[in-house]
């Protein structure tokens, strides 16, 4: 890491990117941005550099999003399983309840939903669950994944 960069340390204390007792440093911010603009980016061999050096696979910005949801609404299934294989939770829902299935579901990302799916999944948890959006879409090939 470039010097100033802020401490892999530093980024674990603060796992889900919200302010603790004390916020994080701004070069910590700093740090968690890329790493979100990373997995919308489908940068996966670079985040894959950060998560074998210790930046959790679940880290999650202000709305609750993980790196997984964001990869995996942009539609990036490489970033996708590179974070699974991290340990990345893939039924870690935000805020808002949405899951990274139904959101790859309602972008019509194949093969992110396949990679998910294989992951584990549940396609009935969240709002609305991906097996609700698959309906809603006549997804019926994606529903037979977990049918």
């Amino acid at each position: 890491m470039p010097r100033g960069a802020p401490t892999l340390a530093e980024v674990a204390a603060h796992p889900d990117d919200r302010p603790a007792e004390s916020a994080p440093s701004p070069a910590v911010v700093e740090l968690a941005t890329r790493l979100f603009d990373m997995a919308r980016a489908g940068d996966a061999e670079t985040l894959r550099g950060y998560l074998v050096s210790g930046v959790p696979a679940d880290l999650r910005n202000q709305s609750g999003d993980s790196l997984l949801m964001l990869a995996a609404y942009h539609g990036h299934a490489s970033t996708v399983s590179v974070l699974l294989d991290h340990g990345a939770d893939a039924g870690l829902a935000n805020d808002k309840g949405q899951t990274p299935l139904a959101g790859a579901v309602f972008k019509g990302f194949d093969d992110v939903v396949r990679a998910l799916v294989d992951a584990g999944a549940d396609p009935h948890r969240g709002t609305p669950s991906a097996d609700a959006a698959a309906s809603m879409f006549g997804r019926e090939d994606l529903r037979r994944l977990w049918t």
